[in-house]
C-alpha cells in the first residue's frame, strides 16, 4: 500500500500531462497534415481580414499554434521539456482566446476550457509530481 501512497500523486500528473498532450498533439497534426497551414490560414483570415488583421499576422498565428500544438504535445506525452513546452502551450492558448474574443466575444470556450485547467492543473503542482518524465529520468539523475 506504501507503493501507491509515494507514487499516488505522480500517477495523477502524469495521467493529466499524457491526456493533455494526446488533446494537444492531434490538434495540431490535424491543422498542419489533414488541414493543412493555408487552409487553417483562409479559414481565420475569412474572419480576421475585415477587422484589418494582416494576413501575415493571421499567417504567422496560425503557424504559432499550430506546430506548438503538435510539437509541444508530443513533448508532453513522453515528459520532455515539459515545462517549456507548457509555457509556450499556455502562450498558444493566449493567443487562442484573444482570437476567438476578437471573432465572437460570446464565445464557446468547451475546447479551450479543458486545456487550460489541465495545463493550470500541471504548472502549479510541486516538482516532485511530475516524476514519471523523460525529462526527470535523464535530466534529474
Amino acid at each position: 500500500m506504501e507503493l501507491f501512497e509515494n507514487y499516488h500523486f505522480a500517477v495523477g500528473i502524469s495521467v493529466a500531462r499524457i491526456f493533455l498532450g494526446f488533446l494537444f498533439f492531434f490538434q495540431g497534426y490535424d491543422a498542419v497534415f489533414k488541414i493543412g497551414l493555408k487552409q487553417v490560414t483562409d479559414t481565420y483570415q475569412e474572419k480576421f481580414g475585415p477587422k484589418g488583421i494582416p494576413r501575415f499576422l493571421t499567417a504567422l498565428t496560425a503557424w504559432f499554434t499550430s506546430f506548438t500544438a503538435l510539437l509541444c504535445g508530443f513533448l508532453l506525452i513522453f515528459g520532455m521539456f515539459e515545462f517549456f513546452s507548457l509555457y509556450l502551450l499556455g502562450l498558444n492558448l493566449i493567443i487562442t482566446g484573444i482570437g476567438f474574443g476578437m471573432n465572437l466575444p460570446l464565445w464557446d470556450t468547451r475546447h479551450v476550457f479543458p486545456r487550460l485547467a489541465l495545463l493550470l492543473l500541471l504548472l502549479l503542482t510541486p516538482l516532485e509530481w511530475h516524476f514519471f518524465t523523460l525529462d526527470h529520468l535523464f535530466i534529474n539523475h
